[in-house]
């Protein structure tokens, strides 16, 4: 069956929702409040349903105007993204892509990665916004992004696991963790300063503070961590990646925990909207994921 009614009709729909009112909508549509109230008089007649209800001066969703609204929200959303699509193609690779990254993901890698991208399409520009646990999940929930290198999967959106990041318990070499001269329990940890890296997400996840101790440090970048601890101001799980040099050279060394020593954190590449991801946001994941897994050959 063939539509009869437009996106513009469903434009005053929502307009008069989210305005709170005919005359607000009529307003921010710069139209008359009369050609406002038409079309969803008209949406309503075709429907055969009723929209609204005046309640005093306010026009109030009926139970079957809530589901109109939202299913037109979505139709226009989805006829917006359909445009931008369609311009950026036209317009050839893209001009802007911005790519959010779990800090944990190697930077080293990424700019390579960056670089390599860099050289096959010198006119696109690439933001990156480095991101802790859910503040990637905020991004991608924002529709603000392209591409997103996550260790969580949002609802709503689907990734490929990318790779997996081993982070290690360490202290530096003097610590009085290490002068125990045994194995150490999480009732060991207790006495001493936890390092840890702020969840950069709006709703912070505390279950990401996984021991409980009388002090702790929390800092915003995995570089502040790794130089803290390296100071002797405290123990910190830290990605094995980003230490290397400091274990080789005897300034961290791994703590003897019981259990626990090691824990794996999962990043999975997440096209934002793949239905309409542009030639160069499939580029960069093609070369995030071809690099990655060179890299994993390449010490095997």
């Amino acid at each position: 069956m063939n539509p009869h009614i437009t996106l513009e009709q469903w434009r005053s729909l929502i307009e008069v929702v989210d305005a709170g009112g005919y005359a607000q909508a009529a307003e921010k549509l710069s139209k008359s409040q009369s050609a406002v109230s038409y079309a969803v008089q008209k949406i309503e007649s075709l429907l055969d349903v009723k929209a609204f209800e005046i309640q005093g001066r306010k026009a109030i969703l009926t139970p079957t105007g809530q589901m109109l609204y939202r299913r037109a929200l979505a139709l226009v959303n989805e006829a917006g993204d359909l445009e931008r699509a369609a311009h950026k193609l036209s317009a050839g690779w893209e001009a802007v892509i911005t790519l959010v990254a779990e800090i944990l993901f190697p930077s080293e890698l990424l700019l390579t990665c960056l670089a390599r991208f860099g050289q096959e399409s010198p006119g696109t520009r690439v933001e990156l916004i480095e991101s802790v646990l859910g503040g990637t999940s905020d991004a991608l929930l924002s529709g603000h992004l392209d591409l997103a290198i996550s260790p969580q999967l949002p609802p709503g959106f689907l990734g490929n696991l990318l790779m997996r990041i081993r982070l290690l318990a360490v202290a530096h070499a003097e610590h009085p963790l290490h002068r125990l001269g045994r194995e150490l329990s999480y009732r060991d940890l207790r006495a001493h300063r936890h390092v840890v890296i702020r969840d950069s997400g709006a709703k912070r996840d505390n279950r990401s503070v996984s021991v409980e101790v009388d002090q702790r440090w929390t800092v915003s970048q995995v570089a502040t961590s790794i130089q803290a601890v390296s100071m002797g101001h405290g123990f910190a799980w830290l990605p094995v990646e980003h230490i290397r040099e400091q274990l080789r050279t005897g300034i961290l060394e791994p703590l003897p925990l019981r259990e626990g020593n090691t824990r794996e954190v999962p990043l999975y590449l997440i096209l934002a909207n793949p239905d309409f991801a542009g030639p160069g946001v499939r580029r960069l994941a093609d070369i995030l994921t071809e690099s990655v897994i060179a890299k994993a050959q390449g010490q095997g």
